[in-house]
């Protein structure tokens, strides 16, 4: 399989981790929308939230109780937002379900 995020979990590309455990992995984007902008992947692989099932959702469920913990972690006390981009016309530019942390500032009420 010839996933960026994968071979980040393998350690085969570097990454800045921010947080690890056992189910997902937490690391700085290269190109930062936000003062703070953590991506947190699951280590199992599949393409987007079109790809979430009964077997594999405890690990968006796992993402979804940590996201506190490092928007914490990564002092945003004054609240943040979560992003998961689903297909092309999303603009998901990796094909890895992946989710965003965004916050440190006043984020923009203009999704588009």
């Amino acid at each position: 399989m010839d996933c960026l995020f994968c071979k980040i979990i393998e350690r085969a590309i570097p990454s800045s981790k921010v947080y690890e455990d056992e189910m997902c992995y937490a690391f700085r984007d290269i190109n930062p929308q936000a003062p703070v902008h953590v991506l947190v992947i699951p280590k199992l692989h599949f393409a987007s939230m079109d790809e979430v099932t009964a077997d594999n959702s405890k690990y968006v469920a796992h993402i979804f109780e940590c996201i506190p913990k490092i928007a914490a972690a990564e002092g945003l006390s004054g609240g943040y937002r979560v992003i998961s981009n689903c297909g092309d016309d999303a603009c998901q530019s990796v094909k890895h379900i992946h989710f965003h942390i965004l916050g440190g500032r006043q984020l923009s009420e203009e999704m588009a």
